[in-house]
């Protein structure tokens, strides 16, 4: 058990973490920091956290620092914080993108005490009142760079995501950006253009509540995710996000040749080939 854990950012990841910490008994106390006293507050009261500190307050009472923010802004504050850890901390992150944190924090003389994790679970809501129980079973995570962190750290790590009920993943950060372009990325900017297409084409707001099906809402629901997060994200992906875009841009042109040609024997191809996404997820 850790006597003090902070998590930085008291929203969705960090705070369902922070909830799955107590529930397993990994941690004592949980500091919070956060930008804004009502979001600390919400999450005392909710019993995320059971104290909220100022950052350097926050990070000299811990013995894990858990950081989980914009990823835009977690470069300088998880440099701030390795400035500030002393031997035995330990500091991992949630990011979504891990290439540009790896890169900025690699010669900093503390990295090792870094332990640069993704765990691969979300939804379209944010704030310390999104917080779940339970959030992380099943899922996976991905610990990035496992080599050049200290071994003792990146095992207490994988104690936690494994008494949480997560599988590991090992990666390098940039094979980890590339593949979560294809396999998360892309999925919200499908349903960015997916919602802008139908608020575009439909001007009837009740017929959109009154016939969206569960195709529609399943797909769709990732666009009420908030700018703050995911601009940033596509920003430090940006290559890898392109990559995957001119792709699925591909695929659509592929699909309009088709009903545009009358070519429905094509089409047919192309949604068989579609259906062998079912031999990996099911």
């Amino acid at each position: 058990m850790f006597q003090n854990v902070t998590i930085v950012g008291v929203g969705l990841i960090s705070g369902s973490f922070a909830l799955a910490l107590k529930d397993k008994g990994l941690a004592k106390n949980v500091i919070g920091v956060s930008r804004t006293a009502s979001s600390a507050q919400k999450a005392i009261d909710l019993g995320i956290i059971d104290e909220a500190l100022p950052l350097e307050e926050a990070v000299a009472k811990a013995d894990l620092i858990y950081v989980a923010i914009p990823v835009d802004a977690t470069i300088p504050v998880m440099t701030t914080i390795m400035d500030l850890l002393k031997p035995g901390q330990i500091v991992a992150d949630a990011g979504s993108t891990k290439q540009a944190l790896c890169d900025a924090l690699r010669d900093h003389p503390n990295r090792k005490q870094f332990v640069a994790t993704h765990p691969m679970w979300g939804t379209e809501y944010s704030g310390p009142e999104a917080a779940v129980r339970n959030a992380f079973v099943g899922r996976s995570c991905v610990i990035c760079e496992k080599e050049v962190s200290d071994p003792d750290a990146v095992e207490a790590m994988e104690k936690i995501y494994t008494d949480l009920g997560m599988r590991l993943v090992y990666m390098g950060s940039h094979d980890h950006d590339r593949h979560v372009a294809y396999v998360s990325h892309i999925s919200h900017i499908t349903s960015f253009a997916l919602a802008n297409t139908v608020l575009e084409k439909e001007k009837e707001e009740n017929a959109i509540f009154e016939l969206a099906g569960g195709g529609f809402e399943s797909t769709v629901r990732l666009a009420k995710s908030t700018p703050s997060m995911w601009v940033p994200i596509f920003q430090q992906n940006k290559e890898n996000v392109l990559d995957v875009l001119n792709e699925h841009i591909s695929q659509l042109r592929k699909i309009k040749s088709c009903l545009e040609k009358d070519n429905y024997e094509y089409l047919t191809e192309l949604i068989e080939n579609a259906n062998s996404i079912r031999r990996i997820i099911k």
